[in-house]
């Protein structure tokens, strides 16, 4: 199997990438990642003013796709995410909602065993490993890998996890696919600045599809799918992820705009991602049953 290192890594997605690996189109693929800080936080006396912030949010990668074209859908399958031991969070003045109210940073060192991580004496939770960053390189400029947008990127959704399926555009050949910043649990919306923070093992198989309209990026799992979009603001976040599945559902599925429109507010539920990077994240998920009732079955 095909494996990619970080010591192979980019902090932007960017059309001008050089490959650090390809792999024909079907192909299982493992992703070796550093956390988002780049394993500079291993102790709680390091804290976040004494960081290199150029080495912040490293993506593995990029991996060029053969056969996948401009126009194309790039299909990633999550076969597995493994967890390192340790995860990392921090926080400090400034930072998220709470940011004012703070007097000082902190850092906090969590400890990963049988599954669980351990929060403090009293609280201690199973793991729900996820990626943070996951995108290809966009069609135009540069995109730093702390941000979001079309390309995938900073989505921070917590639904991109083991079993999902998450379909990315393809905007430049090979689509030039980069990954990193797990969590092994993390709360929608990310809002005290990062969840667990940990480096891990992303397992996946990549396939090119050809002729396929889906509103990426979208993803699909055992229980639903959901369009994913993000924006300046939440607001325009939510409402573009409205309009994604407002558009797969007349599109792919042949509802009438009405009943589409009524079935979202009936089953949808509109969630947010993350809203402490550049741009905001929401998502809008609908039962899968919905999808199957149609008779419609995803690539």
């Amino acid at each position: 199997m095909l494996t990619l290192y970080p010591d192979r890594c980019i902090h932007a997605m960017s059309r001008s990438s050089s490959p650090a690996a390809r792999a024909a189109s079907g192909d299982t693929v493992c992703f070796h990642t550093l956390d988002c800080f780049s394993g500079q936080l291993t102790r709680e006396d390091q804290l976040l003013g004494g960081l290199d912030w150029d080495t912040i949010n490293p993506a593995t990668g990029p991996l060029y796709v053969e056969g996948a074209e401009a126009g194309d859908v790039l299909k990633v399958e999550i076969l597995s995410i493994e967890t390192a031991s340790q995860g990392v969070m921090v926080d400090g003045p400034g930072e998220g909602a709470v940011g004012p109210q703070l007097a000082e940073e902190r850092t906090k060192v969590l400890q990963i065993q049988d599954g669980v991580v351990r929060f403090s004496d009293r609280l201690s939770f199973p793991i729900r490993p996820m990626i943070g960053v996951i995108g290809v390189a966009p069609a135009a400029e540069d995109i730093p890998t702390n941000t979001p947008g079309a390309h995938g990127g900073n989505m921070d959704c917590t639904r991109i996890g083991a079993g999902a399926t998450l379909y990315l555009p393809v905007n430049v050949p090979g689509a030039l696919l980069a990954m990193g910043d797990l969590h092994a649990i993390m709360g929608d919306g990310e809002v005290g600045v990062c969840g667990v923070e940990v480096a891990g093992v992303v397992t996946v198989r990549v396939t090119a599809l050809k002729a396929c309209a889906l509103p990426t990026p979208f993803l699909v799992m055992d229980d639903a799918f959901m369009t994913i979009c993000s924006a300046e603001t939440a607001d325009e976040a939510g409402d573009s992820a409205i309009l994604a599945m407002h558009t797969f559902l007349t599109g792919e599925l042949g509802m009438d705009p009405h009943e589409a429109n009524m079935l979202m507010s009936v089953c949808g539920d509109l969630r947010v991602c993350q809203v402490v990077d550049p741009e905001k994240t929401f998502r809008l998920e609908m039962p899968i049953r919905v999808a199957q009732a149609h008779g419609y079955t995803f690539r």
